[in-house]
């Protein structure tokens, strides 16, 4: 089975895996990378990446591919693993009636996506936490980030604590490492982050409050605030000053020494919020790699 297809100029200058879902419907990306490294996607005749941009009058050519009975399939096929779920049922900080807050562990996704095999929602789903129902993701932490997390079991619950995110009146407070001495102990950064979306250059201001806890002249324990939730909003200001976090592989300077620490030393510390005049606080125990960095760096944090 063959199919071919001619790009007209509507579509052109637009990556090519964007290109397949326009036009072949929701493909799992894992799906479209794996069948672009297997030749079953070929442009021009050529393997290619998801990244190309496709142009006027080129040829795309699937090779003996059924993209929805694949989908189908995997859907199907997929169980969440009983021994992931034990194993993040004993790091549940509170279990309600409404929602469960988590001490999520570090190289776990919140939600499936491109490389994310692994993620929160996915594992609790046949959890007995979520008995009934189902979890609700309501905000983000990355997934080398470890620390307080918080899923829904409602949708009312879930559109309550988006809207408190929204309106900023959740307060997070983060920890993290971070290569060299801070010059000021103390103050506010507020900076323009850019991303891009589809190659459109979008700027965003940010804003962090920030503590030095503990420093010395090779690494910093630095206490941060987030004002806005801009996607790696921490991780690129503390990279902006000079000063990126130990074992970020994204956002670090090269003359920084490689493979010092493969965990990233960020951590979602705290979460405080109000519903319904009832004040909530949840913090989450720092994991063992991170206090022994802090012991090794000789850095001082007195809420272990």
């Amino acid at each position: 089975m063959k199919k071919s297809y001619t790009i007209d100029y509507k579509s052109n200058d637009m990556r090519l895996d964007r290109w397949i879902r326009n036009h072949l419907g929701k493909i799992p990306q894992s799906l479209i990378e794996k069948s672009l490294r297997f030749g079953k996607i070929k442009v021009n005749n050529k393997k290619t990446k998801s990244s190309y941009k496709v142009k006027t009058s080129d040829q795309i050519v699937l090779y003996n591919f059924n993209f929805k009975e694949k989908i189908i399939q995997k859907k199907i096929k997929f169980e969440p693993s009983n021994l992931i779920i034990k194993e993040n049922e004993n790091l549940i900080i509170d279990n309600n009636n409404d929602f469960v807050v988590i001490n999520k562990k570090a190289g776990i996704s919140v939600q499936g996506g491109t490389k994310s095999k692994k993620n929160l929602v996915d594992i609790f789903a046949k959890s007995k936490i979520f008995e009934g129902t189902r979890p609700y993701s309501v905000h983000r932490l990355d997934k080398d980030t470890s620390g307080v997390f918080i899923m829904a079991k409602n949708r009312e619950t879930a559109q309550l604590i988006t809207s408190l995110f929204r309106l900023r009146k959740v307060h997070k407070t983060y920890l993290a490492v971070c290569h060299g001495e801070l010059e000021k102990n103390t103050g506010e950064w507020s900076n323009e982050l850019i991303r891009y979306d589809n190659n459109k250059e979008i700027r965003e201001k940010a804003k962090t409050i920030f503590k030095v806890l503990d420093k010395n002249s090779m690494c910093s324990l630095v206490e941060m605030k987030p004002i806005t939730g801009r996607k790696h909003q921490l991780r690129k200001q503390l990279f902006a000053i000079g000063h990126p976090v130990y074992g970020d592989q994204k956002y670090s300077l090269r003359n920084l020494e490689k493979g010092l620490n493969k965990n990233l030393m960020l951590h979602s510390y705290e979460i405080k919020f109000m519903i319904n005049k009832k004040k909530y606080t949840f913090r989450a125990l720092l994991p063992d790699y991170f206090k022994k960095l802090l012991k090794s760096k000789r850095l001082s944090f007195s809420n272990f």
